[in-house]
């Protein structure tokens, strides 16, 4: 009899205490569980994105077609690298051209190289100061047409000296800040040489026409006068080039645009 009836009583808790533990577990399952799993959803919906996004762009930058992957600029921006060293080097030539047409390198220049590449004055920024005299030297010659007279116009042949020296080599002055062109003009006058000249605005520098009667085309086609300070022809015009102390100052006829003196005719 005591067995029964304490079998009753603990049906009777069981059947009592049943109803809160399956609510408990109601909550957990129900509630909890759900938050949990969307939340990894989530996670893993917006990992999948992003990972797709990266292997898009990977897969867009692989097959990208080599000709139009970007190509390092050829030029630079001065501030960009300002106090670093800059390679200069890819924009050089192998061999460069002297005086004299020849190829060369930088290692064999001679002192009056370093003085030829003078940076053109403008005309009207030119100050002359006629307080300060130096001196330099000058000549004018149309030696090459003596190899030429077969293209000498027609009854110009008397204006060609034996030697082809119109003005033979010797020390002129002038003033700081003159132009080659103010020496010519100068001692042509002074020495009775008819010069004939023309300014030309695209070059803002006056044209030596003719010197001695002489003039361009009269030996050809390539003919005309080209003018070389230290054994460098400028391809500047005569009115740009500031003299310096001891310049030597040549003024030659060509009847081959330059070539049959060592150069060729390049107008800047």
């Amino acid at each position: 009899m005591q067995k029964k009836t304490r079998k009753m009583e603990l049906s009777v808790l069981l059947f009592l205490i049943l109803p809160f533990v399956l609510a408990g577990c109601e909550t957990t399952t129900f509630e909890s569980a759900p938050v949990a799993q969307l939340e990894e959803k989530e996670v893993e919906i917006i990992a999948n994105e992003t990972v797709g996004e990266l292997t898009l762009e990977t897969e867009a930058q692989t097959e990208m077609p080599e000709e139009t992957q970007p190509q390092e600029d050829e030029y630079f921006d001065i501030d960009s690298v300002a106090g670093e060293e800059v390679d200069y080097s890819k924009y050089e030539t192998e061999n460069s051209v002297n005086n004299s047409g020849e190829e060369s390198t930088n290692d064999n220049q001679d002192t009056s190289a370093s003085r030829e590449q003078q940076t053109p004055v403008e005309p009207e920024n030119a100050t002359v100061d006629k307080s300060k005299e130096s001196t330099c030297y000058l000549s004018i010659s149309c030696a090459t047409l003596l190899d030429n007279m077969d293209k000498l116009t027609a009854g110009k042949e008397s204006l060609v000296p034996s030697d082809g020296i119109i003005f033979a080599k010797r020390e002129v002055t002038f003033y700081e800040g003159e132009s080659v062109f103010d020496v010519l003009l100068r001692e042509t006058q002074n020495n009775r040489i008819h010069m004939e000249y023309s300014f030309t605005p695209i070059y803002n520098s006056n044209y030596i026409e003719g010197i001695n009667n002489l003039y361009e085309f009269d030996g050809g086609q390539g003919s005309g006068w080209m003018y070389a300070v230290n054994g460098w022809y400028p391809n500047y015009g005569c009115s740009r080039y500031a003299v310096q102390d001891k310049d030597v100052i040549e003024f030659n006829y060509t009847c081959d645009l330059g070539r049959d003196l060592g150069t060729e005719w390049v107008r800047e």
